[in-house]
């Protein structure tokens, strides 16, 4: 009785000390973990000894092929050793053989240094001084600042018995040259846009604000990618607070990988889940130049043509560069046309509903039996049909941005056709709708932002079902929402809808209708509020006759 009440508790002893040893070890164990972690995030020194050095790169890149390591032997009888990396693909070899190679090798392999007095001569600092025939060389001091470095491709030199190390500026690599932009196209204006290189967009900039207090601050963002973000605004002009912000936003950016601007716009901007952009982004190097004279700061990120603009207010989107190209009362028609087709885009399915389904005495006699004709074989409800014509003209619109360019065109606008008339003699839809869709469509393709055509396009179909279900009181509710929604909105402390709420007068210039050039002597209040003043021009007169 004794050993059988006894052997179930020693197992369960066994196995609960069994499991405290288990778990000991794993804690240990995730300590060791956790300790190898903090010093690997800790930057490495960079040994003295050479062959120390090369074999740590080599573990570290995985002996991959791209990095190439030239051993040079150099000094008096080639005693003291050198070592050359740089990255195959991103580093110009011609450059680095002609200016680095050939000096260590040919200059450097005369001098009187040998062994004996290598540590009695900085001979790194020598070489950078003396020797080398080449601007951007700076030192290095531990393997993160070299990896980086390299992997940007810079060429790389060691030296035995030397802690530290020269990082030489000879970057090159495949781009796209400045081509015409494609998403924001213009009748008259300049013709060059953003390319995929970082410090050729920045020279893009520089090309048209000559100005000294054009201020250019860069980071690296992503632990894995080390991406170079620049923000660019004009000291004395942009609000400092609003500068500080857009710091401290970028600064809290704690990810792995940066690909692409809309990385840097969906963690910085105010609202995460409005439609509403808050964040401007364009390719047009005129348009950014703009913003950054009005007081607002530009977000560069490498490897993409879309500059980030902020703050970005709602009036923004809906002013292109060709505006302040063309004259004042043709930038003015457009410019109202653009609004008239963002409501036309917003509004138009769930009117045609709301009226069609609820109101039907708004619409004079013949057109109202027009309609009735038309939808008396039509098995669905109005909004029905409005839903599957809406989502079909998105399928169709999406098929043809992924399809080849060369066909893409040619297979949205045959698909629309065969889809709308093929549907409209199946008795489906009615061929009103099909006017209706084909309207709205176009004018959804106005806007100049395609963010903000996008946001549109989303709140489309919320009217319409509120339309459906309470006609034109439904698309008012809608509405004000809507507008409540955009007064709630700010673009880094600044209100979305000024200068229209609150309201601004000296802003009124340049918001619905763009007055002559000569009255714009003022920059925008709220977005700046130092340097408010323009230079003032005179008001142009004809000469006496």
């Amino acid at each position: 009785m004794t050993l059988k009440s006894r052997a179930p508790i020693s197992v369960k002893k066994l196995l609960k000390e069994k499991a405290d040893g288990k778990s000991k070890k794993s804690i240990i164990k995730t300590q060791e973990e956790q300790m190898q972690d903090n010093e690997s995030q800790q930057p490495k020194s960079i040994y003295s000894d050479l062959k120390l050095n090369l074999e740590h790169i080599k573990k570290t890149t995985g002996n991959s092929t791209d990095i190439i390591i030239r051993e040079v032997q150099v000094g008096k009888n080639g005693e003291v050793q050198l070592a050359v990396i740089y990255t195959d693909g991103l580093t110009s070899s011609a450059e680095l053989e002609q200016f680095v190679l050939e000096t260590l090798m040919v200059k450097i392999r005369n001098t009187e240094m040998d062994s004996t007095n290598l540590h009695s001569l900085d001979c790194l600092e020598a070489i950078k001084k003396e020797s080398l025939p080449v601007a951007g060389v700076t030192d290095i001091s531990d393997f993160k600042k070299l990896f980086l470095n390299l992997l940007s491709g810079d060429a790389i030199i060691l030296m035995n018995s030397f802690s530290k190390g020269l990082a030489i500026s000879f970057r090159v690599w495949a781009d796209r040259g400045v081509q015409e932009p494609s998403s924001q196209t213009v009748v008259r204006g300049p013709k060059d846009g953003f390319t995929e290189t970082l410090r050729k967009n920045t020279a893009l900039i520089r090309r048209r604000i000559k100005d000294p207090n054009l201020w250019i601050e860069t980071k690296q963002i992503g632990t894995k990618t080390q991406t170079d973000v620049a923000i660019m605004f004009l000291k004395n002009v942009a609000n400092e607070k609003i500068v500080d912000e857009v710091r401290n936003r970028i600064n809290q950016i704690n990810i792995d990988a940066i690909l692409e601007s809309g990385y840097i716009e969906e963690l910085i901007q105010d609202n995460q889940y409005s439609p509403f952009p808050t964040v401007f982004n364009t390719e047009r190097p005129d348009a950014v130049a703009a913003a950054i004279l009005e007081g607002r700061i530009a977000i560069l990120v490498d490897g993409t043509p879309f500059v980030l603009i902020v703050p970005a207010l709602f009036a923004h989107f809906f002013q292109s560069s060709e505006d302040y190209y063309q004259r004042t009362d043709i930038s003015s028609f457009i410019r109202l046309l653009r609004y008239f087709a963002f409501f036309l885009a917003l509004l138009t399915p769930s009117a045609y509903i709301a009226v069609t389904t609820f109101h039907q005495e708004m619409l004079p006699t013949q057109l109202l039996v027009s309609l009735a004709s038309q939808r008396e074989g039509v098995p669905f409800p109005a909004v029905v049909e409005a839903i599957m014509m809406e989502a079909t003209f998105e399928i169709l619109r999406e098929a043809g941005v992924r399809m080849p360019r060369a066909v893409g065109s040619a297979i949205s606008i045959v698909g629309a056709l065969v889809i709308g008339q093929a549907a409209v003699e199946a008795g489906v839809v009615s061929a009103t709708m099909v006017i209706v869709v084909a309207l709205t469509a176009i004018s959804s393709f106005v806007s100049p932002a395609f963010n903000m055509a996008i946001a549109a396009r989303l709140i489309r179909f919320p009217l319409m079902i509120l339309a459906a279900s309470f006609g034109l009181l439904g698309i008012t509710l809608g509405l004000i929402v809507m507008v409540l929604h955009l007064n709630s909105l700010r673009s880094f402390g600044i209100p979305y809808l000024t200068p229209n709420a609150p309201f601004i007068l000296q802003d009124q210039k340049d918001n619905f209708i763009r007055l002559p050039r000569w009255l714009f002597y003022t920059r925008p209040r709220l977005v700046n509020q130092k340097n408010i003043d323009r230079e003032d021009t005179p008001v142009p007169k004809p000469p006496n006759s």
